[in-house]
């Protein structure tokens, strides 16, 4: 029997993975299909099944529906409620995404530092998260009420008079943006922190020993190494404030009249008290259209930036 010597074992080629079989490649594919099924049951008809609901006249209730071709997406063009609507919904969803990158961005910043306590502070400013936007939103509403609200309470407190928050339609979509903004700052400020700790601190020691200060090292190190947290951040974001409904709903049911409906809070109003279940599903395919661009659009535009970057 002979033996093997460690250097001629060292020199036999390595062996090959073993390619996996064919049906070892269909019984994987097999663990997709459950995730396939939920997909197609709860997004995909749904989807499908808005868009020839969209064609057609029907009160949600009745088991006859009429098709009236592009009826309900030529109303869009004529309804003011849903122009409103429309320019309210893009109001939070940039509005909201503005202000969570900023202040995002910030605290991110302020808690990746060497800051006593942080990992507290961290768990406090992402708490609003997990908290609904249902109870979020009835929260804000006690505060911003015009009779029994503790803001208005301050207010007289200290002489003033007592202001109508959630009456005036410019006042209230501030309130509202402002309402998501603080409630969904916690995702930002995390998705930025993953990102600033993922840059190698040799960066910044190079920089510093070449006399770059605080400012420079932002600018030219930290902005352009996180290009992919601002991608995901700002597109995240951007599609949770364009179908904003919880707190448009509970904290002004989307008046006075229908000054602060998103699309997402009118869609319901014309289902549900108009009985027009063929027009709100037109509305929910231009919703979706509209979001779907936006998504485009600010992937191409970030992606873009990162290969300026690079």
């Amino acid at each position: 029997m002979t033996s093997t010597s460690p250097e001629r074992a060292a020199l036999r080629p390595a062996a090959r993975p073993r390619r996996r079989s064919g049906a070892g490649r269909a019984a994987a594919n097999v663990f997709y299909v459950p995730a396939l099924l939920v997909l197609g049951l709860f997004t995909a008809y749904p989807l499908v099944r808005g868009v020839i609901l969209s064609f057609q006249q029907w009160n949600g209730f009745s088991p006859k529906t009429t098709f009236i071709g592009l009826d309900n997406y030529a109303q869009l063009f004529t309804d003011a409620n849903f122009g409103t609507a429309m320019l309210n919904t893009f109001v939070y969803g940039i509005g909201s995404t503005l202000f969570q990158q900023i202040f995002g961005l910030g605290l991110a910043l302020l808690l990746d530092s060497k800051l006593r306590g942080r990992n507290v502070f961290r768990a406090i400013i992402y708490l609003p998260v997990l908290v609904s936007p249902v109870i979020m939103g009835t929260m804000y509403y006690l505060l911003f009420q015009y009779n029994t609200g503790t803001l208005n309470d301050i207010v007289v407190a200290f002489g003033g008079e007592r202001q109508a928050w959630l009456a005036d339609a410019g006042t209230a979509v501030g309130v509202i943006v402002a309402v998501n903004s603080l409630q969904f700052i916690g995702v930002s400020m995390i998705i930025y922190l993953a990102g600033l700790q993922s840059i190698p601190v040799m960066y910044h020691e190079a920089a510093m020993l070449d006399g770059a200060g605080a400012w420079q090292r932002f600018l030219h190190i930290t902005v352009p190494l996180l290009q992919p947290a601002f991608a995901t951040s700002i597109v995240l974001n951007l599609i949770g404030g364009l179908k904003l409904f919880d707190v448009v709903q509970v904290m002004t049911g989307g008046g006075p009249g229908y000054s602060t409906n998103s699309v997402s809070t009118l869609i319901g109003k014309t289902y549900f008290d108009n009985q027009a279940a063929g027009y709100s599903s037109a509305m929910g395919v231009a919703l979706f259209v509209v979001i779907a661009l936006f998504t485009l659009v600010m992937n191409t535009l970030l992606n873009r930036s990162r290969l300026e970057e690079a």
